[in-house]
């Protein structure tokens, strides 16, 4: 009898979601992922950024890396600009975006992101400070009493943020253009921000005169990941992602994407400083 109902459901093509209510199965979410929008960091180059010549999408390594991860999954993922880091975060908290391409793992965001293994990139933190005023870092406790800058709803690690929330004198400004500028001009004694984007801002800006520690405030693994409220969020989706993650992790795809986007920043600034 089931055998017959079925078939008879089938010819009359009813939806496969209506099939699995009556036969009391579960949703098929798999079923609505025919695509995946992606966001990200918009000013965290050369991981992402928002691309010149369209600015509704956000172009870099972890960009090209979706793409390589969409043909392998075979389902397209766009890669969307979707505002300030902060409302990148909202959007995936509500549901508004699939996957966010590179986030640090910290407790809050746990609660609403899934983490996929294995990570895109390991990063690391440095303290950045001005050649005239140079600070020695070599541990956290080397920051007490400075006037630090950092960027709003950036994480450095759950130890790090739980150690500045607690015994550091942080400004959070709105984007690292701003916090290197305030940085150059004096206005703050040191910026927490990593390597290679720091390095990729200070370069477009053309500001001179900063220097990086070379000890690392953290070393912070960099995941792809999926928006627990996403439509898409199930535990098939993850797999698929996170093999195609490890393909690409074990011919470390992102060394040369990193070089890459690197040379592509540095054109596009310097094409954006020429005159006329």
């Amino acid at each position: 009898m089931l055998h017959s109902f079925l078939s008879s459901c089938q010819s009359r093509r009813w939806p496969a979601l209506l099939l699995g209510v009556l036969l009391g199965l579960p949703p098929l979410a798999n079923a609505a992922c025919t695509r995946l929008v992606a966001s990200g960091n918009p000013e965290y180059p050369p991981f992402l950024w928002q691309d010149p010549k369209n600015d509704s999408k956000l172009i870099g390594a972890n960009a090209e890396l979706m793409q390589l991860v969409a043909r392998e999954i075979g389902i397209p993922i766009e890669v969307r600009y979707a505002g300030p880091w902060g409302r990148v975060q909202e959007s995936a908290r509500n549901g508004r975006i699939d996957l966010i391409a590179g986030a640090f793992l910290t407790q809050p965001r746990l609660t609403y992101l899934r983490y996929l293994q294995p990570a895109i990139r390991d990063t690391q933190t440095l303290i950045w400070t001005r050649q005239q005023h140079p600070l020695q870092y070599q541990r956290w406790e080397d920051l007490l009493g400075q006037e630090g800058i950092t960027v709003v709803n950036n994480s450095f690690g759950q130890a790090f943020d739980q150690f500045a929330a607690i015994s550091l004198k942080l400004q959070q400004v709105g984007s690292v253009k701003n916090a290197l500028q305030m940085l150059s001009l004096g206005r703050a004694d040191y910026l927490i921000y990593e390597d290679a984007p720091g390095l990729a801002y200070a370069s477009s800006l053309n500001i001179k005169g900063l220097r990086a520690s070379t000890v690392p405030v953290s070393r912070e693994k960099l995941y792809l990941t999926v928006a627990l409220a996403s439509a898409c969020n199930n535990e098939q989706m993850a797999e698929r992602l996170s093999r195609a993650m490890k393909k690409f992790s074990d011919e470390r795809v992102m060394d040369a994407l990193v070089e890459k986007y690197l040379r592509v920043w540095q054109v596009q600034s310097r094409a954006a400083r020429r005159p006329g």
